[in-house]
């Protein structure tokens, strides 16, 4: 058997077993629609439940556009076997260099994915109740989180004032995580978690005896 005879077999044997779908404009404007709409759901839950250290608008329309890139990338190969094949292959050569500046972004990048593909193989009810379900645990947990913040506390005193400002800083279950000495005075670098509206911190060790500052700055980072 040739080569073309035995891809010209595969070809029926694939038509057959009805493993392709014929797209219709239709039926693309539907999920193309769908996917822009559990996109949009996406954006509106990055853009107003986002707690991280910068908020990028660029990276809301990148959610937009990864969730339809990628049902437009699934319409595609469930039209035609032989292309799938041949993007499976380039697609895995693919390379990003980008840093992602928070964790989280890469959730809501997965997230986008996932609508793309599930839109782009025509499972609209499964695309649409999965980006609820997401939406709700996120915003849930983002307020649960938002109770209990993570901060950094800097202050700078003389030395004699070194046990009152340690003593303080303990009593809050604060961890020390840099300490400078110049000359009698002393720089203190401190991380903490602090719960609801407990965060009188700063305060309380201004008013010690022979402190000249005390700064608290909340830290999106791991402590």
């Amino acid at each position: 058997m040739t080569l073309s005879a035995l891809i010209e077999t595969f070809k029926e044997s694939v038509a057959q077993a009805n493993l392709l779908m014929e797209l219709t404009a239709e039926y693309c404007v539907v999920c193309l629609s769908i996917a822009l709409l559990c996109s949009l759901i996406i954006m509106l839950v990055y853009r107003f439940f986002y707690c991280g250290p910068c908020f990028s608008a660029n990276f809301t329309i990148l959610l937009a556009m990864t969730a339809l890139v990628t049902t437009t990338i699934i319409l595609t190969i469930s039209a035609n076997l032989v292309l799938s094949l041949g993007m499976v292959g380039a697609l895995s050569i693919v390379r990003f260099r980008a840093a992602i500046k928070d964790p989280l972004d890469v959730g809501f990048l997965f997230w986008s994915v996932a609508v793309g593909i599930t839109c782009g193989a025509g499972l609209y009810l499964f695309a649409l109740t999965g980006t609820l379900f997401l939406a709700i645990v996120y915003i849930v947990l983002q307020l649960l989180r938002g109770k209990i913040r993570s901060y950094l506390i800097i202050t700078r005193f003389d030395d004699a004032a070194y046990d009152a400002v340690v003593a303080e800083l303990k009593s809050a279950h604060a961890h020390i995580r840099a300490r400078n000495a110049v000359n009698g005075k002393t720089e203190i670098t401190a991380s903490l978690l602090l719960w609801g509206k407990n965060r009188e911190l700063d305060r309380r060790i201004s008013a010690i005896d022979k402190v000249d500052s005390a700064m608290l700055v909340e830290f999106t980072g791991d402590v």
